[in-house]
């Protein structure tokens, strides 16, 4: 059975549903406020472990209550925890949402522990255990954690393992120019639309793509939204069709969602529109619920649902 490393932030999330956003200086009281476990290391590691597949993620979490509301979904649903790194002087990472009615969310980020992931708690042979290598991009960031993620990377070529890295948002604007350089000759980037265009600054899909190929990213699977997710290959460019969900409540982790069900249907063999579809169906599956990390999704209801699309 394949076995995953996830190397990731795990979060706190500080959710607070609001009307408007509030003006510079000014106050708005949330309809709602909740706390909930989220980062997308955590939400990767946690969705593939309840698909049934053996996943260890490396992180770095603070002391106190925080660290275990974090890791909460990530010890109960099964991953192994054995590289995870305590920090006594800085706290676990957090992020505030303020999320509108139409699910459009803003955040605040505060790095803490994470960045501090020290690889010197890493060696070729503990990656070396893996088959698929699962990294978001926040990892790339700053700080000893980027140290961290770049290691594991060339371990993880070396020792031949499939590696997969989600980017984001967040992840783009930090690093700037400098994320082909770091993920080069990775075998799956998953991104978005928006952060496909702000990586490579072209205005097209097909000028993007040209240009990450001269880079050595030759599979690349784009979400764009409602209307599914786009796979390219130097064979095939080809839209895959979403889950219809007719009211999205939040779309918190929908996207690690979808990294997760992909990097799965992956590893288990299925070829890239198969699997990009599982990662259709557990990112609208998770926009049902409150939370980056709620949705319980399983793996017959998975295939099942992704069955019924392709067939649909």
């Amino acid at each position: 059975m394949c076995k995953f490393l996830v190397v990731g932030d795990v979060t706190v999330d500080q959710m607070y549903f609001v009307e408007t956003l509030p003006d510079q200086g000014g106050e708005r009281t949330a309809l709602r406020a909740v706390m909930e476990p989220g980062g997308a290391g955590g939400t990767i590691a946690t969705v593939l472990a309840r698909l049934s597949t053996p996943v260890t993620i490396a992180t770095r979490v603070g002391l106190g209550p925080f660290s275990d509301l974090a890791l909460s979904n990530v010890r109960e649903s099964g991953v192994e925890t054995q590289l995870i790194q305590n920090d006594t002087h800085l706290q676990t990472s957090s992020v505030t949402l303020l999320i509108t009615p139409d699910t459009q969310r803003t955040m605040i980020s505060a790095s803490g522990a994470s960045r501090n992931l020290d690889s010197a708690e890493l060696s070729y042979e503990i990656v070396a255990e893996y088959d698929a290598l699962v990294m978001s991009a926040y990892s790339l960031v700053s700080g000893r954690q980027r140290e961290y993620a770049v290691q594991s990377l060339g371990h993880a070529r070396k020792a031949g393992l499939t590696t997969f890295v989600d980017m984001g948002s967040g992840a783009m604007n930090a690093l700037e120019g400098r994320v082909v350089s770091l993920i080069g000759e990775i075998d799956y980037l998953i991104m978005n639309e928006t952060e496909l265009y702000a990586l490579t600054g072209e205005t097209s899909i097909s000028e993007a793509v040209s240009g990450l190929r001269k880079e050595g990213i030759e599979r690349l699977v784009v979400k764009v939204g409602e209307m599914g997710s786009i796979v390219i290959t130097p064979e095939i460019t080809e839209l895959v069709e979403a889950l219809n969900i007719d009211d999205v409540i939040d779309s918190t982790g929908a996207g690690d969602y979808f990294t997760a069900a992909f990097a799965y249907g992956i590893m288990k063999g299925h070829d890239l529109l198969y699997s990009a579809r599982l990662g259709n169906v557990a990112g609208g599956l998770s926009t049902t619920v409150v939370g980056a990390q709620t949705y319980r999704l399983d793996k017959g209801a998975l295939e099942n649902l992704t069955n019924d699309l392709e067939s649909g």
